[in-house]
């Protein structure tokens, strides 16, 4: 049996790592710009245009990242000391994927029946008064908070690794020799 890698795949640790980058990008500008401005102001539509190109970025790498994740071999699952955090640690990587994809969904949901493809990108009509009387907003909403939490317990489990169990787990994530 083939010994299992000491990091990921290249291309998993490139697009985790754009992934990161992309995903605080758009909670911080939902949750900072959009939020905050008024659908009545002009700039809302250039801060919608680039809300919507990140997502739909994000939609497509996140298939790519689970695909290559799915194809490639990965290391053995480090330890925490525990075995009930031990059993739940997949399942909360699975989680974080789960949680982008509502997001997902729920913006592509919200943008459709709002038509904001047409107003954003087309210049055609104007936004509604307001995107909470949308179904799909409350679910945007709150997904984006358990999202934000989410990402703040993997980066609070990558720390305890990295610098109490002192087990290397950052290099796992980087790049190098496999």
């Amino acid at each position: 049996m083939k010994t299992l890698p000491n990091r990921y795949h290249g291309a998993l640790v490139l697009l985790h790592w754009l992934l990161a980058l992309l995903i605080c990008v758009a909670l911080l500008m939902g949750t900072f710009a959009l939020k905050t401005t008024p659908n009545s102001a002009p700039e809302k539509i250039d801060g919608l245009r680039g809300h919507m190109v990140a997502g739909g970025l994000i939609l497509m790498l996140t298939l790519l990242r689970l695909f290559v994740r799915i194809k490639t071999r990965h290391p053995a699952p480090a330890s925490t000391g525990n075995a009930l955090l031990d059993r739940l640690a997949p399942l909360t990587h699975w989680g974080l994927y789960l949680l982008v994809l509502l997001m997902l969904g729920s913006g592509i949901a919200m943008s459709v029946m709002a038509g904001l493809p047409d107003i954003v990108f087309g210049g055609i009509g104007s936004l509604p008064s307001n995107f909470d009387t949308l179904p799909p907003r409350a679910v945007h909403g709150l997904v984006a908070k358990l999202l934000a939490l989410a990402i703040g317990l993997h980066i609070a489990a990558a720390l305890f690794h990295q610098f109490v169990r002192r087990d290397r787990l950052f290099a796992r994530m980087g790049w190098g020799p496999r």
